[in-house]
Parts: structure tokens; C-alpha cells; sequence
């Protein structure tokens, strides 16, 4: 009997899709890794469960816990599967950008979700960096699990992910598109296929109103660049220990707009119905098709699923007070 003893060996082995119509403009051959078909549906599955696994192996998370995180969703859900088959409890801290789906999502789940402001500084108390963290001080038997600093959020996308591409395309990637929010996938599977191959160019998607591209070429944190944007899941106004800028060969940005219609493109377009970040990734290869020939493989890595942005991106109402669409 083939079978799976429980939900959290299913994740993984997500598949790699060729994309046809929303790329034919670029002469390269462009493979997109769905993370969404991860049974939390998307590529957060791999690294909550290596970090809740790595916690519980060093002691840092005790039988009956309590895990406390600060997450835009699907890290959220990601533990909140680790949780239920562990028998962990589950705090998630999110802000209040992030889709209402999300919220409805991880309570379904069991875990009990706390709201912050988004508009705020990352040290302000209201943060939900501080939030968490002050949870996590006065919260007896827990976990704060700080994915953004935390290494076996790189180590799991070191030890699956960047593996996977690289037997899925049978070594001939020849670059990998991601958009950057830790710095977790990016990171993890650039080490490994640089490690295969030196070569292979590593590109990260950024948003508009975040630090990472002009840190990244300058290496000056410019505090002017950080306010408030739309797209979830990618960009940051602080440096997490997990983006290493060394591997990266280049960022770009894709604003709030293009990021929102290209999602929904890729849904008309490729029948692929994923999340915001994938539209700004798909947007960004978009922008770099200068940098690809029609011997090249190009991996893109689509994190979510577009179940969580059916009130928002996939909405024609919320898409109009945005300035997105026309009626």
C-alpha cells in the first residue's frame, strides 16, 4: 500500500511547469517550480517544518508547547500542520496588509491569530516583530521561532528545494528567479546549485518601499526607501540574517500594480492560480528577459497559492479602489 503516515510527509517534491503564453517573449525555456501544491499549499511547508524539527531536536521546543511566530500567512500555515500532528500550540502574528484569508485560514487550523499595524516602524512595540517577541518572553513553555533569522529556514531550501530544480532540469539550470522576503529559498537553493555550478545567476524579486535592491548594490540600509506596499510575501524594511547577498547576482523590483495583474495573468494565461509574490516574480523575468538566450533554463519559484488572495488580487472591486483596474 502506498501511503503517507501523515500530512507532513507530503511536502515536497512540488512540480516543475513549463510556462508558454505569459513568457513567449523571452527566448529561453521558463520552468515554474508550484510550491502551492505543498499540502499547506505553499513553499513555507518546507522550512517550518525543518525549523520545528531542528527546535525540537536542540530542546529549544518542549513536548506540549507553545509556538510563538510573527508571519505574513503561510509560514503561519506551515507550522500550524507541524502544530497539529506534533500537538503543539500555535501563536501567529501578522499585520494587518495581509489578506483576510489568511487569518480565516489559520484559525481553521487551530492556531489563534494577533493582528498588528502595518505602518510602523519594525522596532515600535507594535510591530508584529516586537509583538511576537514580547509574546514569546511571557508565554511559559514556548518557542519564538524568528524565521527571519533563524538558519534551518535556509538549510531546508539548501537540502530539498535547490536539489529538487537541479534533478528536475537534469543540471541544466542555468538561472533561478525568486522573489525575497526572509531570504530563506533564495538563499538555501542558491548555495546548493552555485555549489553544483558556479555559473548559475541567481536573481531575487524586490518590491518598491523595500530595502533589499539598494543594499544589495550599494550596501548602504537607506531608511528613505522603507513605506508601506501592497505586495505580500516579498521585500522587507529590515536585513534578516537568511538573505545572504553574496549569493545573489542581482535584484529587481516590480511595484504593487504590475505584481497584482501579472498574478491574475498567470491564471488566465497559464491556468496556474497562485499568489501575489508569483505575480512579481513572473513580472520580474519579465523585466530581465534581456538577461536570457534561447539556450538558457529558467527556473522561477511560485510560492503560494491563489486561494489566499481571492478577496484582494483576484477581487475586481479591491482591485479598482486600488488604482489596478479600470471598471
Amino acid at each position: 500500500m502506498n501511503y503517507s503516515n501523515n500530512i507532513l510527509e507530503t511536502i515536497g517534491n512540488t512540480p516543475m511547469v513549463r510556462l508558454n503564453r505569459i513568457t513567449e517573449s523571452i527566448p529561453a525555456l521558463v520552468l515554474a517550480k508550484i510550491e502551492s501544491f505543498n499540502p499547506g499549499n505553499s513553499v513555507k511547508d518546507r522550512m517550518a517544518l525543518k525549523m520545528v524539527e531542528d527546535a525540537e531536536a536542540d530542546g529549544r521546543l518542549q513536548p506540549g508547547g507553545v509556538i510563538i511566530e510573527g508571519t505574513s500567512g503561510n509560514t503561519g500555515m506551515g507550522l500550524a500542520l507541524a502544530a497539529i500532528v506534533k500537538g503543539y500550540r500555535l501563536v501567529c502574528v501578522s499585520n494587518d496588509k495581509q489578506s483576510k484569508e489568511k487569518f480565516d485560514v489559520l484559525r481553521a487550523m487551530g492556531a489563534e491569530v494577533v493582528v498588528c499595524p502595518t505602518a510602523v516602524a519594525p522596532n515600535d512595540p507594535r510591530s508584529y516583530y516586537s509583538v511576537s517577541k514580547r509574546l514569546a518572553e511571557e508565554t511559559p513553555n514556548s518557542w519564538y521561532v524568528n524565521q527571519y533569522d533563524n538558519p534551518s529556514n535556509s538549510v531546508a531550501h539548501y537540502e530539498q528545494t535547490g536539489p529538487e530544480i537541479w534533478e528536475q532540469t537534469e543540471g541544466k539550470i542555468t538561472h533561478f528567479v525568486v522573489g525575497v522576503g526572509t531570504g530563506g529559498t533564495i538563499s538555501g537553493v542558491a548555495k546548493y546549485l552555485k555549489e553544483k555550478n558556479p555559473d548559475i545567476k541567481i536573481f531575487g524579486i524586490d518590491t518598491y518601499g523595500s530595502v533589499f535592491k539598494k543594499y544589495h548594490e550599494t550596501g548602504i540600509f537607506d531608511e528613505n526607501e522603507i513605506y508601506p506596499y501592497i505586495t505580500e510575501g516579498i521585500g522587507e524594511d529590515i536585513l534578516p540574517e537568511n538573505v545572504d547577498f553574496k549569493l545573489i547576482d542581482r535584484f529587481e523590483k516590480v511595484t504593487d500594480k504590475d505584481a497584482a495583474l501579472f498574478t491574475r495573468k498567470l491564471a488566465r494565461e497559464e491556468g496556474i492560480f497562485a499568489g501575489n509574490s508569483c505575480g512579481a516574480a513572473i513580472k520580474g523575468v519579465l523585466q530581465l528577459k534581456d538577461h536570457f538566450s534561447a539556450d538558457d533554463v529558467v527556473v522561477v519559484l511560485l510560492h503560494d497559492s491563489g486561494s489566499r488572495y481571492i478577496g484582494k488580487i483576484y477581487n475586481d472591486d479591491w482591485m479598482i479602489e486600488k488604482g489596478f483596474l479600470e471598471k
